[in-house]
């Protein structure tokens, strides 16, 4: 496994004594069966160094209690130097895969940006009306041909395939997974370390713990990745439907919904307009069968 031994490679690079670290772990997972926990290595290695394996996702839960190796072989060829990796290049972006929550691509940061500006179109008339005529060229026809409450459930059903797909390719939940596996481990190691009464390892596990909090901040960018380029895409539809029904006041007819009856679409119900109201019960329905139909999860995993 290419990505395993390349985390490991970055560890000893990071910090030589993690070689040495790597090792009794290696060892005493192999003593006890493929499995390992803190206090089978606690007298030879930090509890920095120990969620810093956890961390990178070099430590994973085992079924049951404690942590297993990934790929020990990979680990252990990496620490022998025969991994057969190649150029730096290829290093780097490894890399980079494997701390995704540290930053944004270019391109992530442009969509951050293009969304933002399109949220002017909300505000401003220019901005609204420049992109509800751009949409209207291809939107249009459907709007002429469906009723204006079905419109708006096919775009809903739209928003939410694409959105479930870039959720899907964008955040990594293996990675997310991992950041909760090492504050689950932290908190463990504290209520052992208050019980035990060793203010000394209370003191090491909260610096740690300190220091893991930006393992929080990896999660909300990797949770938030996605959603920059699902509002730069969302945002355009929503300011054509907003567009149009400025555009034609008491043209597009009314719709009725559960527990509500028969409203205009710019009625106020439950605070939003009936439109938005509309649109979020279809999506939210469509996108929950959609990710049933294709196996999609955005839960964190820890397998």
């Amino acid at each position: 496994m290419p990505r395993t031994a390349q985390k490991v490679e970055d560890l000893v690079s990071e910090d030589p004594a993690m070689r040495n670290a790597l090792e009794v772990v290696l060892d005493r997972a192999e003593a006890n069966g493929g499995t390992v926990e803190w206090a089978d290595v606690d007298d030879d290695l930090s509890s920095g160094q120990w969620g810093r394996l956890i961390e990178k996702g070099v430590l994973r839960s085992a079924s049951g209690d404690g942590f297993e190796v990934r790929d020990p072989a990979a680990v252990r060829a990496a620490l022998d130097g025969d991994t057969g990796s190649g150029s730096s290049t290829s290093a780097t972006g490894s890399s980079d895969a494997d701390d995704g929550g540290k930053g944004w691509s270019t391109y992530d940061k442009m969509a951050g940006l293009g969304a933002l500006g399109l949220f002017l179109g909300y505000s401003v008339g220019q901005v609204r009306n420049a992109v509800g005529s751009a949409l209207d060229v291809v939107l249009g026809p459907i709007e002429a041909a469906l009723p204006f409450y079905a419109v708006i459930l096919v775009l809903a059903m739209v928003t939410g395939l694409y959105s479930t797909l870039l959720q899907a390719n964008l955040m990594d939940t293996e990675k997310m997974g991992e950041y909760q596996e090492r504050m689950k481990d932290i908190q463990d190691r504290y209520k052992a370390a208050k019980e035990s009464g060793d203010e000394s390892e209370v003191e090491r596990i909260n610096e740690e713990r300190m220091d893991a909090m930006g393992d929080q901040m990896g999660m909300m960018k990797e949770q938030f990745r996605p959603m920059v380029w699902i509002m730069l895409l969302t945002i355009p539809v929503f300011l054509w439907l907003y567009w149009m029904i400025l555009e034609n006041p008491g043209d597009l007819g009314t719709v009725t919904m559960p527990l509500i009856g028969q409203v205009d679409w710019t009625a106020s119900t439950f605070v939003f307009p009936a439109w938005i109201l509309w649109y979020f019960v279809c999506s939210m329905g469509f996108t929950q069968i959609i990710r049933k139909a294709l196996n999609i999860s955005t839960s964190p995993t820890t397998s």
